[in-house]
């Protein structure tokens, strides 16, 4: 799983007016909580770029006045207009306590519908999942190889690794097989 290491200085000051000041020196704010102490800092909004603007799971290591945090992204929030980001929380992972996160949904395999002719749609981009720190993946995946024309696979077809535990119901779709136009007309003639 990749890491991304980021720094950031601590706000002295809480609150909207600080906030919004960190914010006029090009600066956003945020917050890490989940660990003993809730830390409120600051930092250079392009240093989370690889994180906000990806699809891609990844662990911070934010470094606050000379301690890493080890956290994973929890929201975001950003201007209406400018769609500047305006603010961040991070979950901090201590060792040994469950947390839940959204996993990226991968596929693999090569689905014998698609190859005559099928379409792949995929339904599912992420799974929610409950798991401690050292469990934690970087993706999840489901495999395809056994989808024909009209088949549906679903969270249940997942094989998630020891100590995941998914959180999305069972029965929900994450992929299907649809049947073009095409090949529906030629069965009617």
């Amino acid at each position: 799983m990749e890491k991304v290491a980021i720094k950031a200085n601590t706000r002295a000051e809480v609150g909207s007016t600080s906030a919004k000041s960190a914010r006029n020196n090009g600066l956003v704010p945020g917050v890490i909580y989940g660990g003993k102490d809730v830390v409120h800092f600051e930092a250079d909004p392009a240093s989370f770029r690889h994180v906000v603007y990806s699809p891609d799971f990844k662990i911070l290591e934010v470094e606050i006045g000379g301690k890493t945090h080890k956290c994973i992204l929890k929201s975001t929030q950003f201007h209406p207009v400018s769609e500047k980001l305006e603010h961040i929380d991070l979950l901090e992972l201590i060792e040994g306590q469950t947390l839940k996160c959204k996993i990226p949904l991968k596929f693999t395999g090569a689905s014998p519908g698609v190859k005559v002719g099928g379409k792949f749609v995929q339904k599912l981009r992420e799974v929610n999942v409950k798991t401690t720190p050292d469990k934690l993946v970087g993706e999840l995946f489901a495999d395809i190889s056994s989808m024909e024309l009209g088949s549906t696979i679903r969270i249940r077809d997942i094989k998630a690794q020891d100590g995941i535990t998914i959180e999305n119901p069972p029965a929900i779709p994450i992929a299907s097989i649809d049947i073009p136009r095409a090949l529906r007309n030629q069965g009617k003639s």
